[in-house]
């Protein structure tokens, strides 16, 4: 999967892309991830992105000039192929993991970072084919929100992580496309490690126990009560078996216990 980052501040993807997945996907070959400096698609000698907003108002917008001649550049070299452009931008719609897995099955795609007060909006309604945001909050430019898209993104590749099986129980994985047994769309359960006992706290024995089924069943409730207690929002999207709407009604009992004082 091919990404190309269009940005000022190519040297800040450096030394993300030279530490753990996103070094090993470059490197098998899984992702081939392209900096383009928009500075080189400027025509004048001072190589300018901005300017001020018409109308006036605080701070510098980026000029659509060197955008879409960045993007023209790259579909000249794909003659024939349809990618995506993205616009990184609060404004645009929340990346969750089901955005993530819909661009993980994309060959290749265009993401635009912006900067300082935004981007001309004419880049937003003729350019752009989405736009996506990592989170209701504002960052200084969309290279940090770029970074967080291609990680989201390259680790659903097949054989990126090695044990497919992994991603399939992460938080949020989509119910589709995954094993019965691992298709949720919740929170993750808990996981412990060695030592059994630390700090006088005790890993559950049900995971000591070597009973496969019964461990799958307490991850499985162990995940449902983390979601219900932290994002109960998610339950309404997550299909739950006869048990599973059973250990629901028991949590939410607790849950009501606990508030009133009870034992």
């Amino acid at each position: 999967m091919v990404f190309d980052v269009i940005t000022i501040f190519p040297d800040f993807f450096r030394s993300i892309l030279e530490q753990g997945l996103l070094k090993r996907a470059t490197a098998s070959g899984h992702a081939v991830i392209r900096l383009r400096d928009l500075r080189d698609y400027t025509d004048d000698r001072h190589r300018t992105v901005d300017d001020r907003p018409f109308g006036g108002g605080p701070g510098m917008v980026f000029k659509p000039e060197p955008i879409f001649r960045a993007v023209e550049a790259l579909r000249a070299e794909r003659p024939g192929v349809d990618f995506p452009v993205i616009l990184l931008s609060p404004q645009g719609r929340l990346l969750t993991q089901s955005v993530a897995d819909e661009l993980s099955h994309l060959s290749c795609l265009a993401l635009i970072c912006g900067r300082y007060e935004g981007v001309d909006e004419r880049v937003a309604e003729n350019l752009a084919t989405d736009e996506i945001s990592i989170g209701d909050f504002v960052l200084s430019g969309g290279e940090l929100a770029a970074a967080v898209v291609m990680e989201a993104t390259i680790r659903l590749l097949p054989g990126v992580l090695g044990n497919e099986e992994s991603c399939q129980q992460d938080s949020f994985a989509a119910p589709g496309g995954a094993p019965a047994e691992t298709r949720h769309g919740l929170l993750d359960c808990p996981h412990y490690t060695r030592p059994a006992q630390f700090g006088g706290w005790k890993v559950p024995d049900v995971l000591l126990s070597g009973n496969h089924e019964e461990i799958r069943r307490w991850r499985r409730r162990k995940a449902l009560e983390k979601t219900w207690r932290r994002r109960p929002d998610l339950l309404r999207q997550v299909p739950l078996n006869e048990e599973e709407q059973e250990w629901l009604k028991t949590i939410l009992g607790e849950s009501k216990n606990e508030r009133s004082g009870k034992s």
